[in-house]
């Protein structure tokens, strides 16, 4: 994973386009990529700092809000799939993949493997 540039590095960056160099010499001069001196510039116009923004981040998963619907529904319908259940949350307005919809069911250990026709039908 990328990391920040060094603090004494970003303020001798933005000290050479200050001085009236291009973004493109200076980051040939530092050895640097041209976009990261681009969007160092850009965010030091924007903001007046030159401190790096957030990194990374954890994001909530965007079914949580229909964790308890989802999971009535799976108790009612235990045999429901995940793309049947994809489907019912778009009826409802919320567009999500079934990849979305497994990870949730994944976290709350609802997964099941399906049985084969004559397992389920009781066969001697």
């Amino acid at each position: 994973m990328a990391k920040a540039f060094d603090p004494d590095l970003r303020r001798r960056l933005a000290s050479a386009v200050d001085a009236g160099a291009s973004c493109r010499s200076v980051a040939a001069r530092f050895a640097v990529s041209e976009s990261a001196v681009i969007k160092l510039m850009r965010r030091f116009r924007a903001t007046g700092s030159l401190s790096p923004g957030k990194m990374g981040g954890h994001r909530r998963p965007i079914l949580e809000s229909e964790r308890d619907w989802l999971m009535e529904r799976v108790a009612k319908q235990p045999d429901i799939t995940v793309r049947a259940l994809a489907d019912a949350l778009a009826e409802r307005g919320i567009i999500v993949s079934h990849v979305s919809v497994w990870n949730l069911l994944r976290r709350e250990n609802q997964t099941h493997k399906k049985k084969r026709a004559r397992q389920r039908a009781g066969s001697p």
